[in-house]
Protein backbone atom coordinates (compact mmCIF):
# COMPACT_ATOMS: atom_id res chain seq x y z
CA UNK A 1 0.00 0.00 0.00
CA UNK A 2 1.03 3.15 -0.87
CA UNK A 3 2.28 5.76 1.74
CA UNK A 4 1.14 9.15 1.35
CA UNK A 5 -2.63 10.33 0.27
CA UNK A 6 -1.65 12.67 -1.99
CA UNK A 7 -5.04 13.55 -4.03
CA UNK A 8 -9.09 14.25 -3.55
CA UNK A 9 -10.88 10.45 -3.72
CA UNK A 10 -13.09 8.35 -2.60
CA UNK A 11 -10.60 5.74 -0.20
CA UNK A 12 -12.19 2.48 1.16
CA UNK A 13 -10.99 0.65 4.68
CA UNK A 14 -12.28 -1.37 7.02
CA UNK A 15 -10.72 0.06 10.03
CA UNK A 16 -9.34 4.23 10.26
CA UNK A 17 -7.84 5.31 13.47
CA UNK A 18 -7.71 9.26 13.51
CA UNK A 19 -5.34 11.21 15.68
CA UNK A 20 -1.50 10.30 15.20
CA UNK A 21 -0.54 11.10 19.05
CA UNK A 22 1.52 7.95 20.34
CA UNK A 23 -1.81 5.95 20.93
CA UNK A 24 -3.51 6.45 17.64
CA UNK A 25 -0.07 5.62 15.93
CA UNK A 26 0.07 2.25 18.00
CA UNK A 27 -3.45 1.29 17.66
CA UNK A 28 -2.39 2.20 14.13
CA UNK A 29 0.66 -0.71 14.40
CA UNK A 30 -1.10 -3.19 16.25
CA UNK A 31 -4.02 -3.45 14.34
CA UNK A 32 -2.20 -3.13 10.84
CA UNK A 33 0.11 -6.20 12.28
CA UNK A 34 -3.09 -8.62 12.78
CA UNK A 35 -5.49 -7.11 10.10
CA UNK A 36 -3.59 -5.78 7.72
CA UNK A 37 -4.49 -2.35 6.00
CA UNK A 38 -5.14 0.38 8.12
CA UNK A 39 -5.76 4.45 7.52
CA UNK A 40 -4.15 6.65 10.29
CA UNK A 41 -5.46 9.98 9.93
CA UNK A 42 -3.58 13.05 11.54
CA UNK A 43 -0.48 15.32 11.43
CA UNK A 44 2.65 14.88 12.05
CA UNK A 45 3.40 14.53 16.00
CA UNK A 46 5.01 16.93 17.85
CA UNK A 47 8.53 16.98 17.63
CA UNK A 48 9.70 19.69 19.93
CA UNK A 49 7.49 17.84 23.17
CA UNK A 50 10.19 18.18 26.22
CA UNK A 51 8.19 15.88 28.45
CA UNK A 52 8.79 12.19 29.25
CA UNK A 53 6.40 9.19 29.85
CA UNK A 54 7.06 6.73 32.40
CA UNK A 55 5.89 3.15 30.77
CA UNK A 56 5.56 -0.30 32.65
CA UNK A 57 6.82 -3.51 31.74
CA UNK A 58 3.44 -4.67 29.82
CA UNK A 59 3.16 -1.57 27.95
CA UNK A 60 7.17 -2.30 26.85
CA UNK A 61 6.51 -5.73 26.12
CA UNK A 62 4.06 -4.46 23.44
CA UNK A 63 6.58 -2.24 21.92
CA UNK A 64 8.76 -5.05 21.87
CA UNK A 65 6.47 -7.13 19.97
CA UNK A 66 6.11 -3.98 17.78
CA UNK A 67 9.69 -3.68 16.87
CA UNK A 68 9.97 -0.40 18.74
CA UNK A 69 12.21 -1.12 22.14
CA UNK A 70 15.37 -2.41 20.77
CA UNK A 71 16.04 1.16 19.57
CA UNK A 72 14.25 3.11 22.09
CA UNK A 73 16.06 1.30 25.69
CA UNK A 74 19.35 2.76 24.84
CA UNK A 75 17.18 6.22 25.86
CA UNK A 76 15.10 4.75 28.54
CA UNK A 77 15.88 4.99 32.62
CA UNK A 78 14.61 2.09 34.41
CA UNK A 79 12.27 2.34 37.57
CA UNK A 80 13.68 0.21 39.48
CA UNK A 81 12.12 1.81 43.09
CA UNK A 82 9.05 4.05 43.69
CA UNK A 83 8.78 5.87 47.00
CA UNK A 84 6.17 8.05 48.11
CA UNK A 85 6.91 10.53 50.50
CA UNK A 86 4.39 12.51 52.80
CA UNK A 87 5.47 16.26 52.11
CA UNK A 88 2.22 17.82 53.72
CA UNK A 89 2.06 19.89 56.55
CA UNK A 90 -0.83 18.07 58.28
CA UNK A 91 -1.11 17.14 61.53
CA UNK A 92 -1.76 13.47 60.91
CA UNK A 93 1.37 12.46 58.39
CA UNK A 94 1.71 9.58 56.41
CA UNK A 95 4.75 7.36 56.93
CA UNK A 96 7.39 6.86 54.00
CA UNK A 97 6.97 3.85 51.68
CA UNK A 98 8.82 2.61 49.52
CA UNK A 99 8.08 -0.46 46.27
CA UNK A 100 10.96 -2.39 44.89
CA UNK A 101 10.43 -4.18 41.83
CA UNK A 102 12.21 -6.99 42.81
CA UNK A 103 9.83 -7.42 45.41
CA UNK A 104 7.52 -8.62 42.46
CA UNK A 105 10.61 -10.73 40.84
CA UNK A 106 10.71 -8.24 38.18
CA UNK A 107 14.28 -6.06 37.65
CA UNK A 108 11.96 -3.04 36.78
CA UNK A 109 8.94 -2.18 37.09
CA UNK A 110 9.28 0.12 33.89
CA UNK A 111 11.19 3.05 32.33
CA UNK A 112 10.78 6.95 31.78
CA UNK A 113 11.54 8.04 28.38
CA UNK A 114 12.14 11.32 26.37
CA UNK A 115 8.65 11.79 24.78
CA UNK A 116 10.74 13.27 21.51
CA UNK A 117 12.31 9.51 21.18
CA UNK A 118 9.06 8.02 22.21
CA UNK A 119 7.44 9.65 19.14
CA UNK A 120 9.95 9.65 17.21
CA UNK A 121 10.45 5.88 17.35
CA UNK A 122 6.61 5.06 16.79
CA UNK A 123 6.05 7.90 14.23
CA UNK A 124 9.23 5.60 12.02
CA UNK A 125 7.45 2.60 12.70
CA UNK A 126 4.62 3.67 11.30
CA UNK A 127 6.33 5.36 8.34
CA UNK A 128 8.03 1.59 7.88
CA UNK A 129 4.71 -0.32 8.13
CA UNK A 130 3.39 -0.79 4.56
CA UNK A 131 0.33 -1.58 5.69
CA UNK A 132 -0.76 1.89 7.43
CA UNK A 133 -1.81 4.85 4.53
CA UNK A 134 -0.56 7.96 6.60
CA UNK A 135 -2.85 10.88 5.62
CA UNK A 136 -1.87 13.72 6.68
CA UNK A 137 -4.98 15.96 6.02
CA UNK A 138 -7.91 16.78 8.37
CA UNK A 139 -10.71 15.45 8.91
CA UNK A 140 -13.65 18.14 8.44
CA UNK A 141 -17.18 16.05 8.80
CA UNK A 142 -18.54 12.28 9.40
CA UNK A 143 -21.55 10.90 8.46
CA UNK A 144 -22.73 7.51 10.24
CA UNK A 145 -25.08 4.74 8.90
CA UNK A 146 -25.63 1.44 10.12
CA UNK A 147 -23.32 0.07 7.55
CA UNK A 148 -20.13 2.82 8.19
CA UNK A 149 -19.22 6.09 8.49
CA UNK A 150 -18.15 8.65 5.79
CA UNK A 151 -15.41 10.45 6.26
CA UNK A 152 -14.60 13.92 4.35
CA UNK A 153 -11.12 15.32 4.64
CA UNK A 154 -10.30 18.87 3.98
CA UNK A 155 -9.23 18.47 0.75
CA UNK A 156 -12.42 16.71 -0.22
CA UNK A 157 -11.51 13.35 -0.26
CA UNK A 158 -13.54 11.00 1.45
CA UNK A 159 -12.63 7.95 3.05
CA UNK A 160 -15.49 4.84 4.20
CA UNK A 161 -15.08 2.34 6.81
CA UNK A 162 -16.79 0.16 9.20
CA UNK A 163 -14.85 1.49 12.28
CA UNK A 164 -13.50 4.63 13.47
CA UNK A 165 -11.09 4.70 15.92
CA UNK A 166 -11.28 7.82 17.83
CA UNK A 167 -6.98 8.58 19.31
CA UNK A 168 -8.21 12.07 18.78
CA UNK A 169 -7.81 13.76 22.29
CA UNK A 170 -9.73 15.50 24.77
CA UNK A 171 -11.51 17.63 21.97
CA UNK A 172 -12.21 14.20 20.47
CA UNK A 173 -14.81 16.01 17.34
CA UNK A 174 -15.25 12.29 16.22
CA UNK A 175 -16.51 11.31 19.65
CA UNK A 176 -18.79 14.13 19.01
CA UNK A 177 -19.74 12.87 16.06
CA UNK A 178 -20.68 9.62 17.57
CA UNK A 179 -22.98 11.64 19.60
CA UNK A 180 -20.97 10.01 22.77
CA UNK A 181 -21.55 12.28 25.78
CA UNK A 182 -18.64 13.45 27.82
CA UNK A 183 -19.04 14.61 31.77
CA UNK A 184 -15.91 17.00 32.44
CA UNK A 185 -14.93 18.52 35.97
CA UNK A 186 -11.62 20.62 36.70
CA UNK A 187 -9.32 20.61 39.72
CA UNK A 188 -8.28 24.01 41.55
CA UNK A 189 -4.62 22.78 40.29
CA UNK A 190 -1.88 23.25 37.27
CA UNK A 191 0.62 20.64 36.17
CA UNK A 192 4.32 21.96 35.61
CA UNK A 193 6.86 19.75 33.71
CA UNK A 194 10.38 20.30 33.43
CA UNK A 195 13.33 17.81 33.44
CA UNK A 196 16.64 18.82 35.71
CA UNK A 197 20.21 17.69 36.13
CA UNK A 198 21.33 17.09 39.53
CA UNK A 199 24.35 16.54 41.71
CA UNK A 200 23.67 13.41 43.33
CA UNK A 201 22.31 10.26 41.77
CA UNK A 202 19.27 9.09 42.09
CA UNK A 203 19.73 5.10 41.94
CA UNK A 204 16.81 4.21 39.80
CA UNK A 205 14.64 5.66 42.56
CA UNK A 206 11.34 7.36 41.84
CA UNK A 207 10.38 9.72 44.17
CA UNK A 208 6.04 11.11 44.67
CA UNK A 209 5.96 14.04 47.66
CA UNK A 210 2.85 13.96 48.66
CA UNK A 211 1.99 17.66 49.25
CA UNK A 212 -0.96 19.65 50.26
CA UNK A 213 -1.71 20.92 46.72
CA UNK A 214 -0.55 18.12 44.85
CA UNK A 215 1.70 15.54 44.39
CA UNK A 216 5.32 16.28 43.11
CA UNK A 217 6.73 13.62 41.56
CA UNK A 218 10.44 13.22 40.57
CA UNK A 219 11.18 10.26 38.11
CA UNK A 220 14.71 9.07 36.64
CA UNK A 221 16.02 9.64 33.27
CA UNK A 222 19.67 8.67 32.41
CA UNK A 223 22.62 9.82 34.29
CA UNK A 224 22.42 12.54 37.08
CA UNK A 225 19.26 13.68 35.45
CA UNK A 226 15.40 13.60 36.25
CA UNK A 227 11.98 14.66 35.43
CA UNK A 228 9.63 16.55 37.42
CA UNK A 229 5.78 16.15 37.26
CA UNK A 230 4.59 18.79 39.67
CA UNK A 231 1.05 19.55 40.51
CA UNK A 232 0.10 22.85 42.77
CA UNK A 233 -2.38 25.27 43.16
CA UNK A 234 -2.91 27.57 40.18
CA UNK A 235 -2.22 30.82 41.73
CA UNK A 236 1.18 29.67 42.82
CA UNK A 237 2.22 27.95 39.54
CA UNK A 238 1.75 31.65 38.42
CA UNK A 239 4.13 32.71 40.43
CA UNK A 240 6.42 29.91 40.03
CA UNK A 241 6.45 30.49 35.92
CA UNK A 242 7.38 33.81 36.43
CA UNK A 243 10.56 33.38 37.97
CA UNK A 244 13.83 32.32 36.39
CA UNK A 245 15.34 28.97 35.66
CA UNK A 246 18.04 29.17 38.61
CA UNK A 247 14.89 30.12 40.85
CA UNK A 248 12.76 27.31 39.82
CA UNK A 249 15.45 25.10 40.40
CA UNK A 250 16.22 26.35 44.29
CA UNK A 251 12.20 25.96 44.75
CA UNK A 252 12.65 22.02 43.62
CA UNK A 253 16.08 21.45 45.66
CA UNK A 254 14.35 22.97 48.90
CA UNK A 255 10.92 20.75 47.82
CA UNK A 256 13.14 17.07 47.83
CA UNK A 257 15.42 18.42 51.06
CA UNK A 258 18.25 18.53 48.88
CA UNK A 259 17.49 14.65 48.65
CA UNK A 260 19.39 15.12 45.34
CA UNK A 261 21.81 18.00 46.04
CA UNK A 262 22.00 20.80 43.79
CA UNK A 263 19.17 21.15 41.25
CA UNK A 264 19.84 23.07 37.52
CA UNK A 265 16.50 22.89 35.79
CA UNK A 266 17.68 22.26 31.70
CA UNK A 267 14.40 22.12 29.84
CA UNK A 268 11.93 24.49 29.42
CA UNK A 269 8.92 24.29 31.80
CA UNK A 270 5.40 23.36 30.83
CA UNK A 271 2.42 24.15 32.08
CA UNK A 272 -1.28 23.35 31.94
CA UNK A 273 -4.41 23.04 34.03
CA UNK A 274 -5.92 19.67 35.38
CA UNK A 275 -9.20 18.48 34.68
CA UNK A 276 -11.12 15.16 33.86
CA UNK A 277 -13.25 13.76 31.29
CA UNK A 278 -14.99 10.45 31.08
CA UNK A 279 -17.36 9.31 28.53
CA UNK A 280 -21.22 7.93 28.79
CA UNK A 281 -19.56 4.81 27.00
CA UNK A 282 -16.66 3.99 25.20
CA UNK A 283 -17.77 2.89 21.96
CA UNK A 284 -20.97 3.78 19.81
CA UNK A 285 -22.28 3.94 16.52
CA UNK A 286 -18.90 2.26 14.77
CA UNK A 287 -16.46 4.47 16.97
CA UNK A 288 -14.20 3.03 19.72
CA UNK A 289 -12.10 5.60 21.66
CA UNK A 290 -8.69 5.10 23.23
CA UNK A 291 -6.55 7.47 24.57
CA UNK A 292 -7.53 10.89 25.65
CA UNK A 293 -10.22 10.58 23.72
CA UNK A 294 -11.52 7.92 26.30
CA UNK A 295 -10.11 9.15 29.44
CA UNK A 296 -8.32 12.51 31.21
CA UNK A 297 -7.34 12.63 34.62
CA UNK A 298 -4.53 13.87 36.62
CA UNK A 299 -1.07 13.12 35.86
CA UNK A 300 -0.34 10.92 38.70
CA UNK A 301 0.47 7.50 38.91
CA UNK A 302 2.17 7.38 35.41
CA UNK A 303 -1.04 5.93 34.42
CA UNK A 304 -1.66 8.19 31.25
CA UNK A 305 -0.13 5.89 28.12
CA UNK A 306 0.13 2.67 29.80
CA UNK A 307 -4.07 2.86 30.19
CA UNK A 308 -4.13 3.84 26.42
CA UNK A 309 -1.88 0.97 25.76
CA UNK A 310 -4.64 -1.05 27.15
CA UNK A 311 -7.10 0.12 25.36
CA UNK A 312 -5.22 -0.46 22.43
CA UNK A 313 -4.85 -3.97 23.67
CA UNK A 314 -8.11 -4.80 24.25
CA UNK A 315 -9.53 -2.92 20.98
CA UNK A 316 -7.61 -5.52 19.14
CA UNK A 317 -9.52 -8.47 20.86
CA UNK A 318 -12.98 -6.93 20.24
CA UNK A 319 -12.23 -6.96 16.84
CA UNK A 320 -10.90 -10.33 16.95
CA UNK A 321 -14.53 -11.42 17.49
CA UNK A 322 -15.89 -10.02 14.12
CA UNK A 323 -13.07 -9.06 11.73
CA UNK A 324 -15.47 -9.35 8.65
CA UNK A 325 -17.36 -6.42 10.21
CA UNK A 326 -15.22 -4.73 12.56
CA UNK A 327 -17.73 -1.77 13.69
CA UNK A 328 -20.45 -4.17 14.09
CA UNK A 329 -22.25 -4.49 17.76
CA UNK A 330 -21.05 -7.39 18.94
CA UNK A 331 -16.87 -5.61 18.98
CA UNK A 332 -18.99 -2.33 20.29
CA UNK A 333 -20.22 -4.05 23.38
CA UNK A 334 -17.40 -6.32 23.80
CA UNK A 335 -15.07 -3.14 23.99
CA UNK A 336 -17.47 -1.52 26.36
CA UNK A 337 -17.62 -4.34 28.69
CA UNK A 338 -13.83 -4.73 28.87
CA UNK A 339 -12.52 -1.15 29.28
CA UNK A 340 -15.27 0.05 31.61
CA UNK A 341 -13.94 -1.58 34.47
CA UNK A 342 -10.01 -0.87 33.90
CA UNK A 343 -10.47 2.71 32.48
CA UNK A 344 -13.30 3.70 36.22
CA UNK A 345 -11.23 2.13 38.28
CA UNK A 346 -8.04 4.33 37.37
CA UNK A 347 -9.94 7.38 36.98
CA UNK A 348 -12.01 7.16 40.64
CA UNK A 349 -8.44 6.05 42.20
CA UNK A 350 -6.62 9.10 40.65
CA UNK A 351 -9.39 11.12 41.31
CA UNK A 352 -10.06 9.88 45.17
CA UNK A 353 -5.70 10.40 45.93
CA UNK A 354 -5.73 13.49 44.58
CA UNK A 355 -8.77 14.95 46.90
CA UNK A 356 -7.58 13.57 49.83
CA UNK A 357 -4.32 15.35 49.05
CA UNK A 358 -6.59 19.03 48.66
CA UNK A 359 -8.91 18.28 51.74
CA UNK A 360 -8.18 19.50 55.38
CA UNK A 361 -10.50 16.94 56.53
CA UNK A 362 -9.01 15.30 59.94
CA UNK A 363 -10.52 11.82 58.91
CA UNK A 364 -9.63 11.96 55.64
CA UNK A 365 -5.71 12.77 56.43
CA UNK A 366 -6.58 9.87 59.29
CA UNK A 367 -7.61 7.20 56.28
CA UNK A 368 -5.03 8.47 53.78
CA UNK A 369 -2.44 7.98 56.59
CA UNK A 370 -3.93 4.67 57.70
CA UNK A 371 -3.72 3.56 53.92
CA UNK A 372 -0.02 3.74 53.54
CA UNK A 373 1.02 2.31 56.84
CA UNK A 374 -1.13 -0.86 56.07
CA UNK A 375 0.76 -0.96 52.38
CA UNK A 376 3.82 -0.11 54.10
CA UNK A 377 3.74 -3.35 56.54
CA UNK A 378 1.04 -5.34 54.87
CA UNK A 379 2.96 -7.39 52.16
CA UNK A 380 0.07 -8.84 50.29
CA UNK A 381 -1.68 -5.55 49.67
CA UNK A 382 1.59 -4.27 48.75
CA UNK A 383 2.35 -6.89 46.20
CA UNK A 384 -1.64 -6.65 44.76
CA UNK A 385 -0.62 -2.67 44.99
CA UNK A 386 2.35 -3.00 42.77
CA UNK A 387 0.85 -5.53 40.44
CA UNK A 388 -2.21 -3.13 39.89
CA UNK A 389 0.40 0.15 39.68
CA UNK A 390 1.83 -2.17 36.75
CA UNK A 391 -0.63 -4.01 34.72
CA UNK A 392 -3.94 -2.39 35.63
Amino acid sequence: MVQEAKKAQLIKCRIVVIGSGPAGMLAALKLASLYGEIILIGPQTDSNDMRTTALMMPAIYILEKLGIWADLKAHAAPLATMRIIDGTEHLIRSPVVSFHATEIGEETFGYNIPNIALNGAIAAAVKNCRSILRVRVLATAYHHDKHGIEITLADNSIINTALLVAADGRTSTARDAAEIRTRQWYYPQTAITLSFSHQLPHYNISTEFHTAEGPFTQVPLLGNRSSLVWLLKSERARRLLSLTSKAVSREIEEHMKSMLGKVNVDTAIQAWPIGGILPKTFAANRTILIGEAAHIFPPIGAQGLNLSIRDVTDLAAAISINTADPGAENVIRYYNRYRKLDIWATTGFIHTLNCTLLSDSLPIQLLRSAGLEILRQFSPFRTFFMYKGMYG
